[in-house]
């Protein structure tokens, strides 16, 4: 059967000698794998459309089960600008892994694709890559169904002025619900306004955000613990990150 798809490149590998696997990311048809013959080669009509973070329209002939066969493509936008920059490169490989690893083969949704570009394209536009990456996680940990709640106590639903965040039980605690997760971590109002927001808000919506440096790190140590919590997912990716940050000047 022949499909035409709109799709995000979020994994390619070599295969065999000249061939290369391609994931996409639809909105349509969810996450599929498709056969790219010939991609490796230098003056293959397909090799730019196998690049990583690449989002076009794909041609491809495929049985009920299994790859599909790559027969035409055209870009839309290569987001080339993510691949030639080292930490744009890691931030997007980031956003990509954790919605491949994420998402099953062949769940179906917009809202995943939506976001994913939206977050690329705000990688792509010079946006903070921070604040663009915790967004983006916030929506995947939604989409997967281990959306936190951060607007009200996830225990007994009070608003209060205090700001305890329980990544293990999946939300905020008041004061008096605290005790069933003492190591909830008590966060900054600033850190707490950008969770809240995040909860709320479309990737698509952002706009270029300035946050402290000591906000944005607590976001992260927050963000990471819903992840690793909710999750439990171990990624390359991530890892590369941490080691940039480690010797970023």
């Amino acid at each position: 059967m022949l499909y035409r798809v709109e799709g995000i490149v979020i994994r390619s590998m070599d295969y065999g000698e000249g061939n290369k696997i391609i994931t996409l990311c639809t909105a349509t048809h969810g996450k599929i794998g498709v056969l790219a013959r010939g991609a490796k080669k230098v003056k293959s009509r397909h090799a730019a459309l196998t690049q990583p973070f690449t989002y076009g329209e794909y041609t491809f002939y495929r049985q009920k089960e299994g790859l599909g066969t790559l027969n035409q493509g055209e870009i839309i936008e290569s987001h080339f600008s993510l691949r030639e920059d080292l930490y744009s490169a890691a931030y997007a490989s980031y956003a990509c892994e954790l919605l491949d690893r994420t998402l099953q083969d062949e769940e179906v949704g917009s809202f995943w694709f939506n976001q994913l570009k939206a977050c690329l394209d705000g990688l792509s536009a010079g946006k903070d890559p921070e604040i663009v990456i915790h967004l983006f996680e916030m929506k995947i940990l939604q989409a997967a169904g281990y959306g936190p709640v951060i607007e009200e106590c996830l225990s007994c639903g009070r608003q209060d002025d205090t700001h305890f965040i329980s990544p293990r039980l999946g939300g905020r605690l008041c004061r008096s619900c605290r005790h069933h997760d003492p190591a909830a971590m008590k966060v900054a109002p600033g850190t707490y306004k950008l969770l809240s927001l995040f909860e709320r808000m479309d990737l698509r919506r952002l706009g270029n955000a300035e946050v402290r440096d000591s906000t944005k790190a607590e976001l992260k140590k927050v963000m990471r613990a819903f992840i690793d919590m909710q999750l439990g997912l171990q990624l390359k990716s991530r890892n590369f990150l941490d080691q940039l940050d480690k010797y970023e000047i």
